[in-house]
């Protein structure tokens, strides 16, 4: 019972290996290796050691670091400048700025022109009388030239009084309107209000590069977590083949039972399907690693940056981290613009107690012009210019409830920020926690696994001397397996949490200002 429950413990920390991406070659570097196999693999007893039958080498492709490979940076530069999100808000920010053109050109007086043609029904005109109009005798026309007339020379007779009537109207009219009052109480208003709508807008597509860039930095290592969960998987299983061996070397001595090769035999082939469960699970972060980057299935993925090397240390203490973030995260400086846009949307609104002041000016070049009477059928121009004040008792009720419907949602703005604030403040404390204790974890697998693996390597020649049962050597079996997965988990945890803190810190808006 003992060996099996070790056995299922055994599983359980492959399955956890799987879970994790890629150790670099030196990650394992304090630790005795394999001969011909790479740097910093971990083995389990060597011939030089005593060893007759030492573990396969590892596949070599898993551990090795290609010089042009992918880094942590390149691939948040690229998930910065290929992020949908992102897009989506550059979407937003055009429109925004498209409001500023809108709210700038109401500076502008506003200039109309109209043309039209106009056809009037014809009717015979009601008669208002006769006059006596001097007439020529010869020609039996009255006389229309202006002057005196000389006696004897015309005559008098009675002409009906009518006016003539132009039924074909043309017209051409301009005119410009002033909004004097409005400059004052709501255009400029509206502009400023457009102006941080649209700052807002820039500090979204920021955000989101940004996100984008830490994802896709987690992404990478997830993937280089998982590649090392391959490792270990297939240390795990040279470790249990060996085990195999001895169990069938000691069996045929009369050391061990027909039970301990059996067992042996089952812990080799769970091994062997761990092994293919954690390649799957690099295949799926590789993948993951391609949609942050939205690279193309033909590109070759390789890591060019290894999981060795010592972390630098984080500093400050989480009060000045988080002044830091609060006044750097680009959340805050969103809500900020936004808060502001409403603010003056309101001060726009507010303008609605007061008239309405314009000055308008107005040319028709008209035919026949409306303002000559009698009307004739040619052209003339005419103006005019005024001012005019308008103003209703309603739009007192109406700008009170608008009023207060922008000035609430700038207090919401408002609220919405301190939430953030909030939010910010245990985001910095947890990542900064994060490292801390991922730090810790870099020194103390460390000694885990130099002591598993020393643990390993006695009880091995222990049972290999008949000292030890299989049992004894399970268990040191499983110990070093999980050692090695605290080891690869420590490394990339480091890089993690910094990736993280970084973020809470709002040290990554370098990526959003590079994909520009």
């Amino acid at each position: 019972m003992r060996t099996a429950w070790r056995v299922g413990q055994m599983k359980f920390f492959f399955g956890l290996g799987a879970m994790l991406t890629f150790l670099a070659p030196d990650a394992f570097a304090q630790t005795p290796t394999h001969p011909g196999a790479d740097p910093g693999v971990v083995a389990g007893p060597t011939a030089e050691n005593g060893d007759a039958n030492p573990p396969t080498p590892l596949d070599s492709e898993l551990l090795r670091v290609a010089p042009n490979g992918l880094t942590a940076d390149q691939v948040a530069k690229r998930a910065a400048q290929t992020s949908y999100q992102a897009k989506a808000s550059e979407e937003a920010l055009r429109g925004a700025a498209a409001r500023v053109d809108a709210a700038w050109a109401a500076f502008l007086p506003r200039l109309s022109g109209k043309a039209s043609y106009t056809r009037l029904s014809e009717y015979t005109p009601p008669s208002l009388g006769n006059i006596v109009a001097a007439y020529d005798p010869v020609t039996k026309q009255p006389i229309t030239q202006p002057g005196p007339l000389t006696p004897g020379t015309f005559g008098l007779i009675n002409v009906p009084l009518t006016f003539p009537l132009v039924f074909d109207n043309y017209s051409l009219a301009a005119s410009i309107v002033v909004p004097v009052s409005d400059y004052f109480l709501r255009i400029n208003q509206n502009y400023s209000a457009a102006t941080n709508s649209q700052e807002a807008a820039r500090l979204d597509v920021e955000t989101a590069r940004a996100k984008s860039a830490a994802d896709g930095k987690v992404a990478f290592y997830s993937w280089l977590r998982a590649r090392g969960a391959v490792t270990v998987a297939e240390q795990a299983l040279g470790d249990q083949q060996t085990h195999l061996k001895d169990a069938n070397n000691q069996f045929a001595v009369g050391n061990a039972s027909k039970a301990d090769v059996l067992r042996a035999e089952t812990a080799v082939a769970s091994a062997e399907l761990q092994v293919v469960q954690s390649k799957n699970l690099a295949d799926l972060t590789e993948k993951q690693i391609r949609v942050a980057m939205h690279a193309k299935d033909e590109e070759a993925l390789a890591p060019g940056e290894s999981l060795a090397g010592t972390m630098a240390a984080v500093q400050g203490n989480p009060q000045s981290l988080e002044s830091e973030a609060v006044s750097s995260r680009l959340e805050v400086k969103s809500i900020d613009a936004n808060a502001a846009a409403a603010r003056e949307q309101a001060k726009a609104v507010h303008a609605g107690y007061w008239p309405v002041v314009s000055a308008f000016a107005d040319a028709t070049y008209a035919n026949p012009n409306p303002r000559i009477f009698p009307q004739t059928a040619t052209w003339f121009p005419t103006w005019d210019l005024g001012a005019q004040a308008t103003w209703s008792p309603n739009d007192l009720l109406t700008t009170k409830a608008n009023g207060a419907d922008a000035e609430s949602r700038a207090a919401q703005l408002e609220a919405q920020k301190g939430t953030v604030r909030d939010g910010i403040a245990i985001e910095v404390l947890q990542a900064w926690q994060k490292v801390n204790e991922a730090d810790a974890a870099l020194s103390s697998t460390k000694r885990e696994l130099a002591s598993a693996t020393e643990a390993y390597r006695v009880a091995r020649e222990l049972f290999n001397n008949g000292r030890a049962t299989s049992t004894t050597l399970t268990d040191s079996e499983t110990e070093l397996t999980r050692a090695r997965l605290d080891a690869l988990n420590a490394s990339v945890d480091a890089r993690v949490a910094r990736v993280q803190l970084d973020h809470a810190l709002g040290r990554d808006t370098r990526y959003a200002l590079q994909a520009q």
